[in-house]
């Protein structure tokens, strides 16, 4: 796993954020370090019957059942198999720890809030939900990923 840069970028005038940038589908996005527990190496996940396309199954997380999800199909990207040069991406959705499978960990950065800019209205509900910001660093675009849309709404279980 290539070992990611921390680096400052834009003017820091409002809130700053910490973002880990990675690639999924030959794309690149990021999400706020806070939400993120660890990243790990990719291991085969063990099928669901029944489960969206985009779920890759599940993995033992120390003792932790982890759901798996493909990012590159959750965005509907091109998907490719996975090898050990693949991360999952543990990170917190609400209350439940969830496991994003990516291509690569590519930057740690730390950015103004008000460097994010909105996304352009392009008429897709999925698009707005998941990808709701855009962050310009060096000469490329960042989706910044709102984590609350990568899983379909679930009941919280009973106790």
């Amino acid at each position: 796993m290539p070992n990611p840069k921390h680096r400052e970028t834009g003017q820091q005038i409002g809130r700053s954020l910490e973002l880990i940038i990675f690639s999924a589908g030959g794309q690149d996005f990021g999400v706020e370090a806070v939400n993120v527990k660890e990243v790990r190496g990719w291991t085969p996940a063990t099928l669901l019957p029944d489960s969206p396309a985009y779920m890759r199954g599940v993995i033992n997380l120390r003792g932790a059942i982890l759901p798996i999800v493909d990012l590159s199909a959750r965005l509907e990207l091109p998907e490719a198999d996975p090898t050990s040069r693949h991360v999952v991406i543990v990170v917190w959705i609400g209350k439940r720890l969830v496991g994003l499978l990516v291509d690569a960990v590519c930057d740690i950065l730390t950015v103004s809030e008000d460097a994010l800019q909105t996304t352009p209205n392009v008429k897709c509900e999925t698009v707005e939900a998941l990808v709701p910001s855009l962050i310009t660093v060096d000469d490329r675009m960042v989706g910044l990923l709102d984590l609350n849309h990568v899983l379909p709404a679930l009941a919280e279980p009973a106790l």
